[in-house]
């Protein structure tokens, strides 16, 4: 189990995707549940979460936690954006046995996203044309703005406007055991980082940064970065479910997905930094179902959610 989340060099932010199956055996085509998972009930507004608050290590810049830091992620004008227009973009009907074909699948992926996302985030105020750059990269280690990464699953580090990296050679390797499992997985990996990029552009990926950064006990740390990445899952989410008519999410592809958001995240003996399968299932079900809502984004505050919500 990586260390998924780490601190960065320059005041940049990098974070790796959540764990998924590939270093395990993937599912069979047979051996996911059928059934669409039922809509979670949502935290309540008054569900708060701990709220410690410390001064940060002697020598950071930081002075102090504000609480301009706490409110830009709790309540972001994301929050009460409009739902997310779906893209209308096609899955590319494309093996994803070599880079070239895990490219094309991933770039697709990017544009749709680049696409849906205006919306919402013009009217968060946010740079909503600042589109992430994308790396389908076939190398075990990659040298990027916030360091250098070893064998992850996918990452994104917000130097030069953002990029996501695709680790093709896994996706390689899990199309030879189980293709569908695998758009699913790739689908998903493109929009949990495209998640953190919405993050970036409204300023909660930095604030949250900040914010765990100056936690005094590493047990909060933990917690400040699970909220993070559920969040990022959550809102990737939410573009899946959005766009499902078109794409479509249904049928084999939609019960390998829903297999997959409930078998990713923290696993036993491993670092708690990404949330319990558990957890990640109910905030990517939030996501998926909020296309129902008016305001997609607020479905996914997880910063405002209790501490039950993002073990």
């Amino acid at each position: 189990m990586l260390n998924l989340s780490r601190t960065t060099r320059r005041g940049l932010t990098g974070v790796a995707a959540v764990t998924a199956l590939a270093a395990l055996a993937l599912p069979t085509a047979q051996a996911v549940p059928a059934a669409n998972p039922p809509a979670p009930v949502l935290p309540q507004p008054g569900e708060t979460p701990n709220q410690a608050i410390s001064t940060p290590p002697a020598g950071d810049r930081l002075t102090t936690l504000a609480s301009s830091t706490t409110n830009i992620v709790r309540y972001n004008r994301l929050y009460k954006t409009p739902a997310i227009t779906p893209s209308k973009c096609k899955e590319v009907n494309v093996s994803l046995r070599t880079q070239a074909g895990v490219a094309s699948y991933s770039t697709q992926l990017w544009t749709c996203m680049y696409a849906a996302w205006a919306v919402p985030l013009k009217a968060a105020g946010a740079a909503y044309k600042v589109k992430p750059k994308l790396s389908v990269h076939s190398g075990t280690k990659i040298s990027t703005d916030c360091g250098i990464v070893n064998n992850t699953t996918g990452y994104y580090c917000s130097g030069r406007g953002g990029v996501i990296y695709v680790p093709a050679a896994q996706f390689i390797k899990a199309w030879s055991q189980n293709p569908t499992y695998t758009r699913a997985w790739l689908t998903q990996m493109m929009a949990h980082e495209y998640g953190h990029h919405v993050q970036f552009l409204t300023g909660i990926l930095n604030a949250s940064w900040q914010r765990q950064r100056a936690f005094s006990t590493n047990a909060a740390r933990l917690e400040e970065s699970r909220r993070r990445e559920l969040q990022a899952s959550c809102l990737g989410a939410a573009y899946i479910g959005a766009n499902k008519r078109y794409y479509p999410m249904a049928g084999g592809l939609l019960t390998q997905f829903n297999y997959l958001i409930s078998h990713m995240g923290d696993q036993p003996g491993g670092v708690r930094d990404h949330g319990s399968p558990k957890n990640h299932a109910f905030w990517s079900t939030a996501g998926f179902n909020a296309r129902h809502t008016y305001t997609v984004a607020g479905n996914c505050n997880t910063f405002n959610a209790s501490s039950a919500y993002v073990a």
